[in-house]
């Protein structure tokens, strides 16, 4: 939780300090620093006092000072809300929701006091427009120098123009606001000086003028400069008449309003924009839904893609979050800038949300997925670091007709949730394919008994290497499964199933048996070099009643000793509610097995309880020891934690392997902090018991 800073404290001298910094050149403001930290320090007070449940117009109010004291630039309220929208959180633990509505008045109040300053500001104009008018009816009566000399001496755009339109004369001021020679300016119209969208409304209010339906009118309009930039201007027309009552011709004043124009679009785009990566925001994503799902003219059809990305956690806990901020960054431009057109939107987090209004089918709207993963999986360089993201994508592409943009949404979230299951990178089609897969897992779960009687499983093993020596000294077992219709399945596309449907004590014993017989063949010819076999043990065969009997009846059949067999054990299921397993975890050992704890290290209110049990070795893995592949070291966090697990290991007396090396580089580094085995893509990768066989004969050559 961050810490609660008052008035006084650092944190809050700091967030003042650097609110200073990003407003003080914005605008010109009668304050020097000292003075200007102690008024936004006020500021800074009222906004907390309103995030901690206090009125809500205290924001308002702060708004409005802001403008008071003349920070009325798109700037100076740019770098407030984006330093307030990070400053805030780490001063008060607050609900999004509150943090969004107290910023939200806060632009409210400044927007509505810069409105009231512009009120006044125009009516100043108008009643220099009236006075001008005034002034020039009397000049032209009484004397054309004196018209002529309040015309260049105005400081806004003054043209004198017939009632058709055509400019009779032009000050300084106009010249300059429209970047334009008197020569280009006389005896041109006003609606030739104003973009064509705006020509027409132009000129039915100059025609309201001339036809005396009113003296005076006001309106926005836009030009192009020469430069081809666009200016935008408030324009305020007024009648004069002759002496007889007649319309003789008009006054009309330019006024350059580009800047105020530019923040009333900042505060727009601000509304429907995610302020971190430039998509759109929920707000705009729903507008589009609901646009795209209005026309439901027959064969129209719409397609959603709800994007996760995958282990974004473990960059903002290792890297931090400005690296994990910058990723997102990354990804947004690249969802943008591949999305062929459709509306990308970031929903919270690391989730991101394609809308394609007009699909054409749901074989393109995979195509497009595709092509946006392999955007999102480029390497990008982002600081010292190359990362390389990936995404989980649920698809729902259906007919407009007979939906809604919260069905759309749901079934979009929902079938995320079932590509999230399938593992990192992957996409899942909500409908047909959703029934599809439903079958396919029917089918794996229905003939996975059959399997095992049917010799349609196999064990593979993974070599376990001592990084002192390079010996091969274990060999951990992994099932495969080669299924007729789906071809070779990995451990992680059934052992769900057996787990689910309860079949798990069934192939585990199974594969227990495949493996000792291996393993007794392996001590028969190699003898004190046979690799020590090493059997995973799910949570529910660990708890199995049976399981010591089992293994006896097993170690009995095969003839291995049992020494050359370890039974590995998930830390999570040692511990489990429905009983001790102390008992069991003796009797194995008393046998002379080998128990290995898996998952070492992933929860330390766990460790002193292990001191208790005979273990007589620990694994770690996880996505922490990627980071030490990294040539420029790994991250700090992963470091402590893999430090600490060797640690806790050595207090136990427990050698430690690792789980998942990749290189040469990663190896030294966790033999550095005790590891002492390893296996993965380092050793060799998944290998038959020959292939093994063939590597320890080789090597003791």
């Amino acid at each position: 939780m961050p810490a609660q800073a008052s008035g006084g404290a650092p944190e809050h001298d700091e967030v003042v300090k650097e609110w200073t910094r990003r407003v003080i050149h914005t605008s010109y403001v009668a304050m020097g620093r000292p003075e200007l930290e102690t008024f936004l320090a006020r500021c800074l007070d009222d906004l907390l006092a309103a995030l901690d449940g206090g009125p809500i117009a205290a924001a308002t109010g702060v708004g409005r000072k802001l403008v008071d004291v003349h920070f009325t630039t798109s700037a100076a309220l740019s770098g407030t809300l984006q330093h307030l929208m990070t400053a805030l959180p780490a001063l008060r633990a607050v609900e999004p929701a509150r943090l969004i509505e107290v910023l939200g008045e806060l632009a409210a109040g400044y927007a509505g006091a810069l409105r009231e300053q512009t009120l006044a500001e125009q009516a100043l104009i108008q009643r220099a427009a009236s006075a001008a008018r005034d002034a020039a009816e009397e000049a032209l009566r009484a004397s054309e120098a004196r018209s002529r000399a309040v015309v260049i001496s105005s400081a806004l755009g003054i043209a004198v123009v017939r009632l058709d339109g055509t400019i009779e004369e032009a000050n300084a001021a106009m010249r300059r606001i429209f970047r334009r020679t008197d020569e280009e300016l006389v005896g041109h119209t006003i609606f030739e000086l104003t973009d064509d969208d705006w020509v027409a409304e132009l000129q039915a209010a100059n025609d309201g003028l001339v036809g005396a339906s009113d003296d005076r009118y006001q309106l926005d309009t836009r030009f192009t400069a020469p430069d081809g930039s666009h200016v935008w201007t408030q324009l305020s027309a007024s009648l004069v008449r002759d002496a007889r009552g007649e319309p003789d011709y008009q006054v009309v004043l330019y006024e350059d309003i580009t800047d105020r124009h530019m923040l009333q679009e900042q505060f727009r785009r601000q509304a429907v924009h995610d302020p971190l990566t430039g998509l759109a925001n929920r707000t705009q994503l729903q507008s589009g839904l609901d646009k795209a799902l209005e026309e439901t003219r027959p064969g129209r059809r719409v397609g959603l893609c709800f994007f996760d990305l995958d282990g974004f956690k473990a960059v903002n806990d290792s890297l931090g979050h400005p690296i994990g901020d910058q990723l997102l960054r990354t990804v947004a431009q690249r969802l943008q800038a591949a999305a062929r057109g459709a509306l990308a939107a970031r929903m919270g987090g690391d989730e991101f949300v394609v809308l394609v209004p007009d699909s054409t089918g749901s074989g393109d709207l995979v195509a497009l997925v595709e092509t946006l993963l392999a955007e999102i999986t480029s390497p990008a360089r982002i600081g010292s670091h190359e990362l390389s993201a990936s995404a989980s994508v649920g698809i729902v592409e259906r007919p407009v007709a007979g939906t809604d943009a919260e069905a759309l949404l749901r079934d979009a979230d929902i079938t995320l949730y079932r590509a999230k299951q399938d593992g990192r990178a992957q996409w899942v089609l909500f409908d047909p394919e959703r029934n599809a897969q439903a079958r396919d897992r029917f089918k794996l779960s229905a003939e996975l008994p059959a399997a095992i009687e049917q010799y349609e499983l196999f064990v593979e093993y993974k070599p376990i290497v001592e990084l002192a020596t390079g010996r091969y000294v274990g060999a951990a077992s992994t099932v495969r499964w080669d299924h007729p219709e789906f071809g070779e399945l990995g451990e992680d596309r059934f052992l769900g199933l057996a787990e689910e449907t309860g079949l798990i004590t069934r192939l585990g014993s199974w594969a227990l048996e495949q493996v000792c017989e291996q393993a007794a063949r392996w001590v028969e010819r190699l003898g004190p070099a046979a690799p020590i076999a090493a059997v995973r043990l799910s949570p529910r065969h660990c708890r199995d009643p049976e399981l010591v009997a089992d293994v006896q009846r097993i170690l009995g059949k095969t003839g291995l000793p049992p020494g050359h067999l370890a039974l590995g054990l998930p830390e999570s299921s040692l511990f489990d509610v429905q009983g001790d397993p102390l008992d069991t975890l003796e009797i194995l050992a008393e046998m002379g097995l080998r128990l290995c704890v898996y998952e070492f290290g992933e929860d330390y209110a766990r460790m002193p309880r292990l001191k208790d049990l005979p273990l007589g070795m620990a694994r770690i893995e996880g996505s922490h020891l990627d980071s030490f592949t990294d040539p420029d070291g790994p991250a700090p966090l992963d470091q402590h934690l893999v430090s600490a697990a060797c640690g806790a290991a050595e207090l136990l007396g427990l050698p430690v392997s690792a789980s998942g090396v990749r290189d040469e580089l990663q190896a030294r580094r966790l033999q550095e902090l005790g590891v002492s085995m390893a296996l993965g893509p380092f050793t060799g990768g998944r290998v038959s018991a020959l292939e093994l066989e063939e590597l320890v004969v080789e090597q003791e050559g």
